[in-house]
């Protein structure tokens, strides 16, 4: 077999873990009951995760502190809130895990840290998101507390059947990390001052949880190996001056914890003030954690799990532990968009594996509802609700647009046996995702088209390419249902110049339908035009972008904190001149005009040869009301009913073509 090596066994500690894959923490809080147990939703998550193959699970992060600051934004209550109930849901969720051959480890967490308001560090610390606040310190006192917290946890973690713990966490900034890092760890104290003094709590939790557990329980750390910034709130694009955690510290940090009785270190980078290291979007390199990871086995004789950096290729992963630089590979958005993805490398079946796309659609939701779900697959942490069962009734159903929601629900009516047919009027399916996935950092884009039209191939769904369909046809054909997903096109603005041959639509641009010059203003400051800025200014050329409000990536659908923030840093350190407050007001001869937004409205000309207009899209008009009162079903779906983004797409396609 190809990867043979990422199906081979190896140890933590005295426990045998089956293969190389290890499902990475994500904190969901819609994984948890209203006594801090694990919810049938959470449980059917990681027995989802365990049946597609992992051969090691780490939970989302447990909150064990009930007294000092009992507060999560984003788990529930702490298991010691009511153990009798905990221990009940997680000896169910381990026999089911088990079933699988699958070993499973909870992380339990001392705290957040200055990441959150309302919340202790071990210094007074201005608030990562609100500034304006300050992180109140811990006493000597408090932090006793809150290690006997992790120690009780732990112990509980035992008697539920678990496999061992991961301590959470000495990394993204988190209140262990803040106690390692000197930036954030002021204080005077034992536990200030010296490396050794910073991680001195994390000395006492492994010390006291091996006394409570046993020395053979296995007790892993989540650790960042390098923070990625210049100070708080600056992160380090390239690397340098750093202001945080260097790898020469994280490395001895590893030696430190080896020493301490740490049985496995699961390594990562970055922090939320340097969030794009943290959680990747598309624009990093996948597996840049690889190489720190290399440096912290060459160090330690404890296994080392590397993970962080959307390592989801399997010839990448493979290669990664032939050359020594992990014991094993942490996967976490990936298993988010495809379960089975193990199972899908053991069995050869490598293009049936749905890509994640980097988006972070998942983290953008954790932090905003609680909840991790994928923008690709709608059934993350609903696994046993929100499945797909087989139609009593085959209808005939007509799909009349193939790009992602089109596609979706194809798909999906498919596979619950209706007779189902696909009509593109294009000569290729994916609709505005071709174009979207041009830029070179998006080639998960380009592979999500490509399963889509293996899985519509596998399902042996017509597909009608270079077919447009009109409400007299559709009538003719006399389905049961149609489904509506015409898709989107670009709003062009009305100005004077606006005919001129120097003015593309951004979707022109993407798809090289008009050569784009050297010297290149881009109108619209939202995620389209930033990308086309940095991909545009990253190949050498000039590029000046015109946004009228107040901020770049502040319109349209929320664009991640992660990839608002490396954007921002790309376009900055690629000398992108970014013009807020400014509309286009004219094309001549000599380039553009823009003009102030302002109460005093200043005019600015710029030397241009391509002047691309990505200012939103607007909804394709249907035939909805055409088809009204045919005598069959009819829905809209994907951006040909409201502008969205990937996940909207996908969610409702999933939603409407799983009921009908």
């Amino acid at each position: 077999m190809k990867y043979q090596i990422l199906f081979t066994p190896f140890k933590v500690g005295q426990v045998t873990i089956k293969n190389r894959f290890c499902m990475a923490p994500m904190g969901n809080s819609i994984g948890f009951g209203a006594k801090g147990e694990f919810s049938q939703n959470g449980v059917d998550y990681y027995v989802e995760r365990a049946k597609g193959g992992v051969g090691l699970i780490f939970t989302g992060a447990l909150i064990t502190d009930m007294q000092v600051d009992p507060f999560s934004p984003v788990e529930g209550l702490s298991p010691l809130y009511s153990p009798m109930n905990f221990r009940r849901t997680a000896i169910a969720l381990n026999e089911r895990v088990h079933s699988y051959g699958t070993k499973i480890f909870p992380q339990i967490t001392m705290g957040l840290g200055r990441n959150y308001p309302g919340l202790y560090a071990p210094s007074e610390l201005p608030v990562f998101f609100d500034p304006n606040q300050k992180s109140p310190a811990l006493t000597k006192d408090e932090i006793k507390k809150k290690i006997d917290a992790m120690v009780q946890a732990a112990a509980l973690m035992k008697a539920s059947d678990f496999d061992g713990v991961e301590v959470h966490a000495m990394h993204w900034g988190y209140l262990l990390d803040q106690f390692a890092l000197a930036i954030t760890n002021h204080r005077t104290d034992e536990y200030g001052g010296s490396l050794e003094n910073r991680l001195r709590a994390a000395k006492e939790i492994v010390e006291g949880i091996k006394q409570v557990c046993g020395s053979s329980f296995p007790v892993t750390m989540r650790l960042g190996l390098k923070s990625y910034i210049k100070g708080l709130f600056h992160a380090s694009l390239t690397g340098e001056d750093e202001a945080g955690r260097t790898l020469e510290e994280g490395v001895e940090i590893c030696k430190l914890l080896e020493s301490y009785g740490y049985d496995a270190l699961n390594v990562d980078a970055g922090m939320y003030d340097s969030f794009y290291y943290a959680a990747p979007p598309m624009y990093q390199p996948k597996g840049f954690t690889l190489e720190l990871a290399k440096a912290a086995k060459k160090a330690v004789h404890i296994p080392i799990l590397a993970g962080g950096s959307r390592i989801d290729d399997p010839a990448l992963c493979a290669k990664a532990i032939e050359e020594g630089k992990a014991d094993a590979i942490v996967i976490g958005r990936a298993l988010l968009a495809d379960s089975q993805l193990p199972k899908k490398i053991e069995s050869g079946q490598i293009e049936d594996i749905r890509p994640c796309i980097g988006c972070n659609a998942c983290m953008n939701r954790a932090f905003t509802t609680g909840d991790a779900l994928c923008a690709v697959n709608p059934t993350v942490l609903r696994e046993g609700v929100y499945g797909l069962n087989k139609t009593v009734e085959s209808k005939k159903i007509v799909v009349v647009g193939g790009g992602l929601a089109g596609m979706e629900a194809a798909r999906v009516a498919k596979m619950r046996g209706h007779d189902v047919s696909l009509y593109e009027k294009s000569d290729k399916l994916g609709g505005n995702l071709v174009p979207g996935a041009k830029h070179s950092f998006k080639a998960d884009m380009q592979r999500l088209i490509e399963w889509y039209q293996h899985e519509l191939k596998k399902l042996q769904v017509p597909v009608h390419l270079n077919t447009g369909l009109d409400a007299d046809a559709i009538k003719k054909m006399n389905p049961d249902v149609v489904f509506l997903a015409v898709g989107s096109t670009p709003v062009m603005l009305g100005f004077k110049g606006n005919d001129d041959p120097r003015v593309i639509s951004c979707i022109d641009a993407l798809l090289g339908k008009k050569k784009v010059g050297q010297r290149v203003v881009i109108v619209g400051g939202g995620q389209v035009g930033c990308e086309m800025a940095y991909e545009y200014a990253k190949e050498g050329k000039t590029v000046t972008l015109v946004e009228a409000l107040d901020a770049v990536l502040s319109t349209g659908p929320a664009v991640p904190i992660m990839n608002k923030m490396m954007l921002n840093d790309l376009l900055d350190f690629h000398k992108v001149k970014v013009y807020t407050g400014y509309t286009l007001s004219s094309v001549d001869k000599n380039g553009v005009v823009i003009k102030s937004t302002k109460d005093t409205p200043e005019s600015i000309e710029i030397a241009a040869d391509s002047v691309i207009i990505s200012v939103g899209f607007k909804p394709v008009p249907t035939m909805a009301k055409d088809l009204y009162g045919s005598g069959f079903e009819v829905y809209e779906m994907g951006d040909g009913s409201k502008v969205g983004n990937v996940m909207s797409a996908v969610g409702d396609a999933y939603e409407i073509a799983r009921s009908v």
